[in-house]
């Protein structure tokens, strides 16, 4: 099993023919994901050889969709075109949009956040400002490394991508049925509870991971959400206890103001909700490996 993505997702690429669009769709391609398509207006009609895989380019996410059966877009679209490459998406109803983008403006986000909401929700974002979700031995959509773990039963669900990478590694004897890489943006599309939600209903994961940072109250409001709905074991960690108040720390959602969205707050309210939570990533998967042996 698998939350959002598995090995029949038929994944597009937005931007599949600039330099970290190429480098990161070969690299999807070597893990087994099922990359259909890429999507450029000005390259339309043409393809890409990826070491003796051709894949086609298309003018438009809806000609992709058409040609296709596409059902999953990453986007590794410049900042200042990304609002518009989400909104495509959307209009498009491809049911999932994996933004990858770093920098993209709040607004921008805001706005096609709103977007997605006024269509009815069609397109699920994952993003912007993420390492994208992968779903081992079966598909891999964005830039996370596909060869630090394998499949298992344990759920991912973080804020951070090099966190998600260092989680998976520790865990990586027991390995993972999915890992998603929400981003640390301020406005993201897919949140913890969304994940934790398919988490708690997928039948193949029995232990969530959930990885938060400072900044906003994402976390405490996970933690409500834990206490209420899920039953399964989760483990937490929350990154930036010896951060300084005031000042941004990495992204742009992570700056604390007050009282109000430190570590020390977080881990509190998740420890309310019964879980537990580790000083240290390392820690973090040491309690991780208790909870399943």
């Amino acid at each position: 099993m698998a939350i959002f993505l598995n090995k029949d997702s038929k994944v597009i690429v937005q931007g599949m023919t600039g330099a970290t669009g190429m480098k990161h769709t070969k690299l999807m391609l070597a893990d087994g994901t099922n990359i259909v398509g890429g999507v450029n207006p000005r390259k339309a009609g043409t393809s890409v050889d990826f070491d003796g895989t051709e894949v086609p380019v298309f003018g438009s996410v809806a000609e992709a969709i058409e040609k296709t059966g596409a059902n999953v877009s990453v986007l590794f679209v410049p900042p200042a075109f990304s609002k518009a490459a989400v909104v495509e998406a959307i209009d498009a109803e491809i049911p999932l949009a994996v933004v990858i983008t770093e920098g993209i403006a709040v607004h921008d986000s805001a706005a096609f956040w709103a977007y997605a909401q006024s269509k009815g929700n069609k397109t699920r974002i994952i993003g912007p400002n993420c390492p994208g979700l992968i779903t081992p031995g079966q598909s891999n959509a964005g830039i996370i490394p596909g060869d630090i773990t394998k499949p298992g039963r344990i759920g991912l669900v973080s804020k951070s991508g090099t966190l998600t990478y260092q989680m998976m590694y520790e865990l990586r004897d027991i390995g993972f049925s999915s890992a998603v890489g929400i981003g640390g943006d301020p406005v993201i599309g897919t949140t913890h509870i969304d994940a934790l939600a398919a988490f708690e209903a997928d039948p193949e994961t029995d232990l969530i991971v959930m990885i938060g940072e400072i900044g906003g109250d994402a976390e405490e409001r996970a933690a409500d959400f834990i206490k209420a709905n899920v039953t399964k074991p989760v483990v937490g960690y929350v990154a930036g206890f010896t951060a300084p108040e005031g000042k941004t720390m990495g992204h742009a959602g992570a700056i604390v103001s007050g009282s109000s969205g430190t570590a020390q707050a977080k881990k509190e309210a998740l420890e309310a909700a019964g879980v537990k939570v580790g000083k240290t990533p390392t820690e973090t998967a040491k309690l991780a490996r208790e909870l399943l042996s």
